[in-house]
């Protein structure tokens, strides 16, 4: 078996490198939004962000990898026809299984999918690679919106990824357990890069706060510099957006969340990044650090 997979990680290896050469060079930036514990208001997050940033301009796509608790067509009020299922199954090509939201928001539904991905045969992995690179160098952002916690699926998209959000809010047990996926991801990969997202803050201070003790735990513990990306304020607008199954930034677009989403999506676009060229970057090094961890 040891073999086999060798074997395979050297063959989807030299089809990665293969593609670099006949594709553009720039492709999207992947990023997760992950939390240590569920009911952290995670997705409402990604899709509120994901929205934020297509609004100054960006391409956007949104992956729901969450697969017990997929949820983002739901908060959106629209139906998926199509989910990663079909793409795996290769009943549908990729932008078949691309849905479009409010405001035209490009998005793959997961669900059972997601799982399907861990044991792809040899074909059906080259296939996956091959749909997805169609579409990488159209976005500027794939955003994953990963399952709650530490799952085995979960580990693979943060260790995969550019970048990892995580979101947190104040109480007690959401910053231990932020903390908790922060520590064993880290330890799994040292590379990974952190920001935090304090959700449903009473104000700056209280976000500052919840942030200050993850960031000085991580420093004194994992010798790792995690930066508080923006918090977003506990607005009695969110829950009343979640029940209309409007995004909260299109559903009362000037309530102090959909301020702060806005706020930290400016943040995030504003920071230096390195650049995204290069085999290991984008979708090509998401895949290829997928398969070494497969």
């Amino acid at each position: 078996m040891t073999d086999q997979a060798q074997s395979l990680r050297e063959l989807v290896s030299a089809q990665v490198s293969d593609l670099s050469e006949i594709t553009p060079k720039v492709s999207a930036k992947i990023i997760t939004v992950s939390s240590g514990k569920g009911g952290v208001g995670k997705s409402n997050f990604t899709l509120n962000f994901a929205l934020a940033l297509k609004s100054m301009g960006k391409k956007v796509l949104v992956f729901d990898a969450d697969i017990g608790m997929a949820n983002i067509d739901v908060l959106m009020g629209v139906s998926s026809k199509f989910s990663l299922y079909h793409l795996l199954r290769k009943e549908k090509n990729i932008e078949e299984v691309i849905q479009y939201g409010p405001e035209g928001l490009p998005y793959i539904a997961g669900g059972s999918g997601i799982a399907d991905m861990i044991s792809l045969s040899e074909n059906d992995l080259n296939y996956f690679i091959s749909q997805i690179e169609r579409i990488s160098s159209e976005m500027d952002f794939i955003i994953f919106d990963t399952g709650a916690g530490l799952s085995k699926e979960n580990m693979k998209f943060i260790t995969s990824a550019d970048q990892c959000l995580v979101v947190t809010t104040p109480e007690p047990t959401s910053i231990t357990d932020a903390y908790a996926l922060i520590k064993v991801v880290h330890g799994s990969d040292p590379d990974v890069q952190f920001s935090l997202v304090v959700n449903r803050a009473g104000d700056e201070v209280e976000a500052r706060q919840a942030a200050d003790k993850i960031t000085f735990t991580s420093r004194r513990f994992l010798d790792l510099e995690i930066e508080m990306l923006g918090y977003v304020t506990d607005d009695p607008y969110v829950v009343k957006s979640v029940k209309r199954q409007i995004p909260f930034t299109l559903a009362f677009p000037k309530c102090e969340a959909a301020r702060d989403v806005k706020r930290l999506a400016l943040r995030y676009l504003a920071i230096p990044s390195a650049p995204e060229s290069g085999p290991l970057t984008g979708i090509k090094g998401f895949m290829q650090r997928w398969l070494k961890r497969t």
